[in-house]
């Protein structure tokens, strides 16, 4: 039977999401878990390969199992298994061709900021801290023009090949509080696209840069013109659609 699964977990300790020779990853100790408990070697493919030290609260994954059990038994058996910042959230059985990277219609990720003088001890693994206040308006501005269906060479590279066309279907700069989120959703995302968005928007929102030039920034495809990279901590992978 091929199962759909639900994966939570916090990217602190993680070489990112997909199996490394000589680092540990989310991967790698979801498949030890399903070897666990099945006693065969078992592996899994993920919805979308998220980076060191990015998180994800809505990750999708899929595997294979012989399970005589309900799926909420092999739920439990799993997350038994799981390291304590590993958690399998949901598990539903799943069409046999059922594939969550080729399958996704789109997916979306969470940046979050933390605006204030002095950083937050606890949430030193979850936000980039911004001493300074920021214009928000200002980066919303310059993320409009993110929206559509655009090159985005000077804000990543392609995973495989050379095609770095993709399309936005969001893109909005969120107060929660005390944090600023930056959602953003696409049919598919760049090799560190988001956090160099990200870290270009804030030039915007510091006022070191106009959105005019951010736009021009998206339409010169050169990696070379874009701001620093925000750093991984920041970031979640929060949904897959599949609709």
């Amino acid at each position: 039977m091929r199962y759909r699964a639900k994966v939570a977990y916090d990217g602190t300790a993680y070489h990112g999401f997909q199996r490394q020779l000589n680092a540990i990853s989310v991967q790698a100790v979801l498949e030890t878990a399903l070897t666990r408990i099945s006693a065969t070697d078992s592996s899994i493919s993920g919805s979308g390969r998220t980076d060191t030290g990015v998180h994800a609260s809505g990750q999708v994954v899929a595997f294979d199992l012989d399970w005589n059990h309900d799926t909420g038994a092999l739920r439990s058996a799993l997350n038994v298994n799981l390291p304590h910042d590993v958690r399998v959230i949901e598990i539903d059985e799943a069409d046999a061709s059922f594939h969550p990277r080729f399958d996704a219609r789109s997916r979306t990720y969470r940046y979050r900021l933390y605006a204030a003088p002095v950083a937050d001890p606890q949430r030193r693994l979850y936000t980039w801290h911004m001493p300074h206040r920021l214009d928000v308006a200002m980066m919303q501005d310059a993320a409009d023009c993110l929206v559509g269906t655009h090159d985005f060479s000077s804000f990543g590279s392609p995973p495989q090949g050379d095609n770095a066309v993709r399309s936005i279907l969001l893109a909005e700069w969120v107060k929660a509080e005390d944090e600023l989120h930056f959602n953003i959703q696409a049919n598919a995302f760049l090799y560190r696209m988001v956090r160099r968005i990200v870290g270009t928007l804030v030039l915007a929102g510091q006022g070191r840069m106009t959105a005019h030039e951010f736009r021009a920034i998206l339409v010169a495809c050169n990696p070379d013109s874009a701001g620093p990279t925000a750093p991984p901590h920041g970031l979640t992978l929060i949904a897959v659609n599949f609709e």
